[in-house]
């Protein structure tokens, strides 16, 4: 039988540590929005219990996902992009507005969040376009095709206003380098990103001073070996420090003042530490309170349902952006240690299978699937924990949420639904 013959090639490793995080993030879940009034973990009523439900949900999506077809994934990705870009700019006329942010569909039972069903299928149509044989990464007109695929959705995405999520379709930048784009890509949106974060941190003229010194370097030093081109130098440098005298601009009239104040925070911009330590306890109240649940928790943890930052709703937005909080006061360095060995097993895991794949679109698919999760993974240990400034996205499988929860699950089953077909796409 068909179904059978799926169980058997699935690659369970995976499901099982899929499982894991689903289940500890509940037991979390279910550890802040405990009270004595709502001891059942049944009760519909409160976010543990919904939470379970959409666990039930989820589960019964693996099955469907399991069902589907191989081919119906790749032939389909087009339309399901289209609809997913559809269900964004409907948001912008029937969208319901939550915590400053209009990115759900009332659905009466559960908000609906198209972002999430825009990370699906965007990868799934990233993977058709590069995997298509027509395709050649290495040509300009084909590299800004690659591009609009997943910059579109971020764009509909900014305005809502979601940052944190639109950041998140960048990741799949990673999958068009996998396949062939070249470096010099990547290193230029990594000298951007640094030069935007230094002229914040010290302004344009240290800099350009910083910028001329480093050019000198690397002109003596590969001067002995071959000839460097004097010309590409300097209109790198000027076009460097015209991004760099652009930065203050676009910071002070293109950001809103929450994500200044995050930035100003992260970057520790306020040199007064007595005003520093205010905005700390103010704009970054909730990374504040987070730290310290987790450094309250130690090695070992306060015990299970024992955290005192947790039960006494210390710290904002606990049982969604901020679940990992509660892992580290409850259960301290060894529970944050075993749901980053989780996750990192995971990570793994499927970049192994990735590997493995014959068929180009499962191949990519699956490296768009790593990107994801690896992104949500990374911001969101790393603003809970203080290293990232604040901007809002999930913990994949462990923080509340259905849209969140149900999606994470199609997008990673869908991939696990494709390495079962890898010995036939091998003939």
């Amino acid at each position: 039988m068909p179904g059978k013959s799926v169980l058997k090639r699935i690659d369970w490793l995976s499901v099982l540590i899929y499982l894991s995080l689903v289940a500890i993030g509940w037991l979390n879940i279910y550890s802040t929005t405990f009270t004595e009034a709502n001891e059942s973990a049944f009760d519909l009523g409160t976010l543990h219990g919904k939470q379970l439900l959409f666990i039930g949900l989820s589960l019964a999506s693996i099955v469907v996902v399991l069902a589907l077809e191989i081919n119906f994934y790749e032939r389909f990705s087009s339309i399901f992009y289209l609809i997913s870009l559809v269900a964004l700019l409907g948001l912008f006329v029937f969208g319901k507005t939550i915590a400053g942010a209009t990115s759900w569909y009332d659905l009466g039972f559960m908000n609906f969040q198209p972002s999430e069903l825009a990370k699906i299928t965007t990868a799934l149509a990233l993977a058709k376009y590069l995997s298509d044989i027509q395709t050649d990464i290495k040509r300009g007109k084909d590299q800004l095709y690659a591009l609009l695929i997943f910059l579109v959705p971020a764009l509909l995405i900014i305005p809502q206003p979601d940052p944190g999520s639109a950041l998140v379709f960048f990741a799949l930048v990673f999958v068009v380098f996998r396949e062939g784009l070249p470096l010099f890509y990547l290193l230029i949106g990594l000298v951007l990103v640094l030069v935007f974060i230094l002229t914040l941190k010290y302004g344009t003229i240290w800099v350009s001073i910083g910028l001329v010194l480093a050019l000198a370097l690397l002109f003596l030093v590969k001067k002995k070996t071959f000839k460097v081109p004097l010309l590409p130098l300097a209109v790198t440098a000027v076009l460097v420090v015209l991004f760099s005298l652009s930065v203050n601009f676009v910071f002070e009239n293109m950001f809103e003042q929450r994500h200044r104040d995050r930035f100003s925070l992260w970057l520790r911009l306020e040199k007064d530490p007595k005003k520093l330590e205010q905005i700390r306890k103010t704009i970054g109240y909730n990374t504040y309170q987070s730290e310290k649940a987790i450094e309250s928790g130690g090695f070992f943890g306060k015990g299970y349902l024992e955290g005192t930052r947790t039960k006494g709703d210390f710290v904002p937005e606990q049982h969604t952006d901020y679940i990992f909080s509660t892992v580290g006061e409850e259960w301290g360095f060894v529970g944050t240690a075993t749901v980053i060995v989780l996750f990192t097993l995971l990570f793994l895991r499927l970049v192994t299978l990735a590997e493995r794949q014959k068929n180009d679109f499962s191949r990519m698919y699956g490296y768009g699937v790593i990107s994801i999760l690896f992104v949500h993974y990374c911001i969101n240990i790393g603003m809970v924990i203080g290293v990232l400034p604040t901007i809002g996205i999930p913990l994949p499988f462990f923080s509340y949420g259905g849209s969140g929860l149900l999606f994470f699950t199609v997008l990673l089953f869908i991939f696990l639904k494709l390495d079962t077909n890898r010995l036939k796409d091998s003939f």
